[in-house]
C-alpha cells in the first residue's frame, strides 16, 4: 500500500484485505507523525465506496462516541455477550442495557469527579464496600446503604423517592416489583 500524504503528519493508503475463501474488502491504513521513526499506523476495514480520505477524516470521527461508550461502558456485559445462541445474547445485552441505564441515571445525579467514572470504577469505588439492608414498610421497600461514599449527594436525590416522584407526575410504583414503591437511605 502507498500512503497518500493529506496534510502534514497525516496520510491515508488503500488496498484489499482477502479472506480465505471470501471475498476481498477494502484495507485502509492511516499513517500519523512527520518522520519515519515515529510514524504511527492504525488499519481500518470497509465495504463503503467512498473515498479513504473521507472516511478516515470525515466519517471515522463521528464514530468516537460508540468507541468511547464501549470503552467506559463495556464491563457492564456489552463485552460477555458472544454466544451463538441468540436467546442468550439477547438476553445478556437487556440486562447490559438495564445496568447502563441505571448507571447513566445514577451518574447524572453524582458530584462532577466521579459522574465520569467508566463503569468499572463504579462498580470498584462507588459500589464495592457499601453495605445494606432491604425492608418492606406497608407498600413501600427501603433500602438503606450504609458506609456509601457521598451519601449526602446520593441523600438529596434518593430519600423520600416516592413522594418526589409523585410530585413530577410519575407514579412511584414498580410494575416488576408487584407495584411495590422503592425508597432509600443512607446511614
Amino acid at each position: 500500500m502507498k500512503f497518500k500524504r493529506l496534510w502534514a503528519g497525516y496520510a491515508v493508503a488503500e488496498g484489499k484485505y482477502q479472506l480465505a475463501d471470501h471475498q476481498a474488502i477494502r484495507l485502509l491504513g492511516q499513517r500519523t507523525g512527520e518522520t519515519q521513526d515515529p510514524y504511527v499506523y492504525k488499519p481500518f476495514v470497509t465495504t463503503c465506496k467512498k473515498s479513504a480520505a473521507d472516511l478516515m477524516t470525515l466519517v471515522f470521527p463521528k464514530r468516537w462516541n460508540i468507541e468511547e461508550f464501549f470503552n467506559c461502558e463495556s464491563t457492564l456485559g456489552w463485552n460477555r455477550a458472544s454466544t451463538l445462541n441468540l436467546n442468550i445474547r439477547f438476553g445478556r445485552l437487556s440486562m447490559a442495557l438495564m445496568a447502563q441505564a441505571a448507571c447513566y441515571e445514577l451518574r447524572k445525579k453524582l458530584p462532577g469527579g466521579i459522574r465520569n467514572w467508566t463503569a468499572e470504577s463504579l462498580a470498584r469505588k462507588l459500589f464495592n464496600g457499601i453495605d445494606g439492608d432491604l425492608r418492606v414498610k406497608d407498600d413501600t421497600i427501603i433500602v438503606t446503604f450504609y458506609n456509601a461514599p457521598e451519601a449526602n449527594a446520593l441523600r438529596e436525590h434518593y430519600e423520600n423517592l416516592p413522594q418526589k416522584l409523585e410530585t413530577e407526575g410519575v407514579n412511584p410504583k414498580v410494575p416488576w416489583l408487584y407495584n411495590f414503591k422503592v425508597d432509600f437511605r443512607f446511614k
